[in-house]
């Protein structure tokens, strides 16, 4: 029995909060809190006509640590889940830990005037978590998240040594607009311009942005362009998956959106730095973000697929063996369920699950955590029960998808 506190009121948080309210056998009381009232306003209703769920609503800054604390000591919140922007990710931390209540979130700490994205700052609280006696769990979606435990249950379930991973990120879903993004635009645009990063034999090789390109045949949606980034569930894999020689991250994209980005790109409008306009200092990535559609906007527009899963080579009773573990999500029958396309709900249903395993007892500790670092078994179940099924294909060790 949990009383959740979620932070945050875009797509993810409206299936977060969903999926928390079917689920009212855990999450005995929820609070949805933002700097909008009235977004969190609005997903209540929804959860109450079509569920008959009470839950309580409020306004918060979660870049406020002292009023994140208090507000969540006052209603008696046992735990905390961040859906709200990875740049309040550290404010929130420290506001749990004042309270001592558990904290999850979806994706790493960013600092909003750099691009660059990793676990460092995160990790440095380890020793703040253990010594509060709470655990904080980082990366609780679908990548990172959900791909972290498909690694976790292959290395514990299904080889002796993992030597490589590919993970492969599909969005097949069409939206109907020139350009749009499927999540916060600013965080999605710095993620894809930034240069590609992966590993191999102990060291990062940097990449130019979208340099390596694959053809890849997802099962249920078929052969897509898929471009080598950096993403962040590879930091804390390559530490917790042994014998991992390489690691990669691909990610879907349509030629529409790439020759949009790289317009957007070439005239400054991708920009964090702030420049001076008519007088006023703006940032002109915040200002595309005003301009571009509301990501919780697409549902009832976006029609098709989303294919993520790991192609997971390695060893297995002396032999060779590669496993595809992936789940594939229909945006139209996720809008149905939540009000919200299959992007948000790949992060909100995975933030939910993270959420029931601390607040269930089965998974803890104290400490900062990544996902893969528990016993996969019990989220891989609970994918199953959550409206995120996930199949494994066997595969012929040298058999590859790549079309050429």
């Amino acid at each position: 029995m949990s009383h959740i506190l979620i932070i945050g009121a875009g797509g993810v948080s409206r299936v977060a909060t969903v999926k928390c309210a079917m689920n009212s056998q855990v999450f005995t009381k929820i609070t949805l809190a933002s700097r909008t009232k009235s977004k969190c306003d609005e997903i209540a209703k929804f959860i109450k006509d079509r569920l008959g769920v009470e839950i309580a609503t409020a306004k918060i800054d979660a870049d406020d640590t002292e009023a994140v604390a208090k507000f969540a000591k006052k209603i008696g919140a046992d735990l905390l889940l961040n859906v709200a922007l990875p740049y309040q990710d550290l404010t929130l931390m420290d506001a749990c830990l004042k309270v001592g209540i558990p904290y999850i979130d979806t994706a790493n700490y960013e600092h909003p005037d750099t691009a660059h994205f990793e676990y460092k700052l995160q990790w440095a609280k380890n020793d703040d978590f253990k010594n509060a006696g709470i655990p904080a769990l980082l990366g609780s979606g679908f990548d990172p998240g959900v791909t972290n435990v498909f690694c976790a249950y292959a290395q514990q379930n299904l080889f002796d040594e993992i030597n490589e991973i590919d993970i492969l990120d599909c969005n097949a879903g069409d939206h109907g607009y020139a350009f749009a993004t499927n999540f916060n635009p600013e965080i999605n645009l710095r993620e894809v311009s930034a240069n590609g990063r992966y590993w191999e034999n102990g060291s990062w090789i940097t990449t130019k942005p979208l340099e390596i390109m694959m053809k890849w045949d997802y099962p249920k949606v078929g052969v897509k362009d898929s471009y080598l980034l950096y993403h962040e569930e590879m930091e804390s894999l390559v530490k917790n998956i042994k014998g991992l020689k390489r690691i990669r991250f691909f990610m879907t994209f349509g030629q529409s959106y790439l020759m949009h980005m790289r317009c957007l790109e070439n005239v400054g409008m991708l920009r964090i730095d702030e420049v001076e306009h008519n007088g006023m200092k703006i940032v002109p990535i915040q200002f595309l973000k005003t301009l571009l559609p509301d990501p919780a906007s697409l549902g009832p527009r976006t029609k098709g697929k989303t294919n993520i899963g790991c192609v997971i080579k390695g060893i297995k009773d002396g032999k060779p063996r590669k496993v595809y573990i992936y789940n594939v999500c229909d945006h139209e029958e996720c809008y149905a369920e939540t009000g919200a396309q299959a992007v948000s709900y790949t992060t909100g249903v995975p933030a939910m699950i993270g959420s029931m395993m601390i607040a269930t007892g089965k998974w803890s500790g104290k400490g900062v955590f990544n996902m893969e670092e528990f016993d996969a078994k019990p989220f891989m179940d609970e994918l199953n029960k959550q409206g995120l099924p996930w199949e494994i294909i066997e595969m012929d060790p040298d058999e590859s998808r790549v079309v050429e």
